[in-house]
């Protein structure tokens, strides 16, 4: 257990971030898993509409510090690949 004013201020400034970034990677992972599961069904379009919308949860992810930059870069190159091979 905490012991000084300091370290119990920084254990539920821990918590608080911890609740955010879990909440911020779970948003994440739903916009990508919609394009995933529009891929898989094979609907271009659709899967080009959950594309734009997961984009930019992908990149305000990278701005909070969820994810790295070149894990958000290789998210959206990946999906984007595999939208383009659908014909």
């Amino acid at each position: 257990m905490a012991n000084t004013a300091q370290a119990r201020k920084r254990a539920r400034q821990a918590i608080t971030r911890r609740e955010r970034n879990v909440a911020l990677k779970s948003k994440l992972r739903t916009f990508v898993k919609n394009v995933v599961k529009a891929i898989d069904a094979g609907d271009k379009n659709l899967a080009g509409e959950n594309y734009k919308k997961a984009v930019p949860v992908i990149d305000s992810s990278v701005s909070k510090g969820v994810i790295h930059k070149n894990k958000a870069a290789r998210y959206k190159s990946r999906l984007n690949k595999q939208i383009v091979e659908l014909s």
